[in-house]
């Protein structure tokens, strides 16, 4: 799996805060020569995490999503602790719906051990990886296959999930809007997201902090629809926002949890 360098993720999370950055500015900050910089940014672009334009780098569409390769490089870590925090809130011989999204796959794994689980998604990579545990049951939804992202949607999807009230519905979320709430690219992934936090006992949200500014299209739900927030670092922008009926965790060990 390809990693990126801390420079690489600093330079991102710069980008997050302003849009748009130059590379002589970049170049100064990092007390390298532009011709480094562009080096980074050459990689950054080729995997679809920013895009070249007047002279510097800006974040990519907010119609378009990532692409599934560059979304399972970034914050792999970060993503790693909140699977593995999640997994131990979790019994065993419980229900559970895993959504779409990279971060659902860390939580598979994690889940991987549990006795008696019975998973329902449509996540092609969570069911693929928990074929290794006989002691678990799936249940893979039907829909429209999308060959880049590794999953299912539609009507279908949707209705596979309405049929069933888990213990668990756990989601992750393109991107996360200050006012908004939960938002997506696709407005078949949003719906899929949206019968999962309707038909569960408890709603979680599993995302890291890159996810605060991404300007995707599609309207999932607000943060007032979710039980239980599990992130690396909430933002200070976005503390305001977290209403008192959740449950927010964080992870990063350099933060205090709530």
């Amino acid at each position: 799996m390809m990693r990126l360098t801390e420079r690489q993720h600093t330079i991102l999370e710069w980008i997050r805060q302003t849009e748009h950055l130059e590379v002589e500015l970049i170049a100064q900050r990092f007390d390298v020569t532009t011709q480094t910089i562009r080096k980074d940014i050459n990689q950054l672009c080729e995997y679809g995490l920013l895009r070249r334009r007047h002279g510097g780098v800006s974040l990519p569409s907010s119609v378009t999503n990532l692409s599934f390769t560059s979304r399972q490089i970034i914050n792999q870590h970060a993503k790693q602790r909140i699977a593995s925090h999640l997994a131990s809130l979790i019994p065993d011989n419980a229900s559970v719906f895993l959504g779409i999204g990279t971060t659902i796959e860390f939580v598979a794994r994690e889940l991987s051990d549990h006795k008696g689980l019975t998973v329902l998604t449509n996540n092609l990579n969570v069911a693929s990886l928990l074929c290794n545990s006989p002691s678990i049951q799936v249940m893979v939804a039907g829909g429209q296959l999308r060959h880049n992202d590794h999953d299912v949607v539609g009507e279908e999807t949707t209705r596979f999930f309405s049929e069933f009230h888990a213990d668990y519905g756990v989601i992750g979320t393109g991107g996360l809007d200050i006012r908004h709430g939960l938002m997506d690219f696709d407005v078949r992934e949003a719906a899929v997201s949206r019968a999962i936090l309707s038909n569960c006992r408890q709603r979680i949200l599993v995302a890291d902090q890159s996810k605060w500014g991404r300007n995707a299209l599609a309207k999932i739900a607000p943060l007032t629809q979710i039980d239980l927030f599990i992130t690396d670092h909430l933002p200070a922008t976005a503390r305001s926002v977290i209403p008192d009926s959740m449950t927010l965790i964080t992870t990063d060990v350099t933060t205090d949890n709530d």
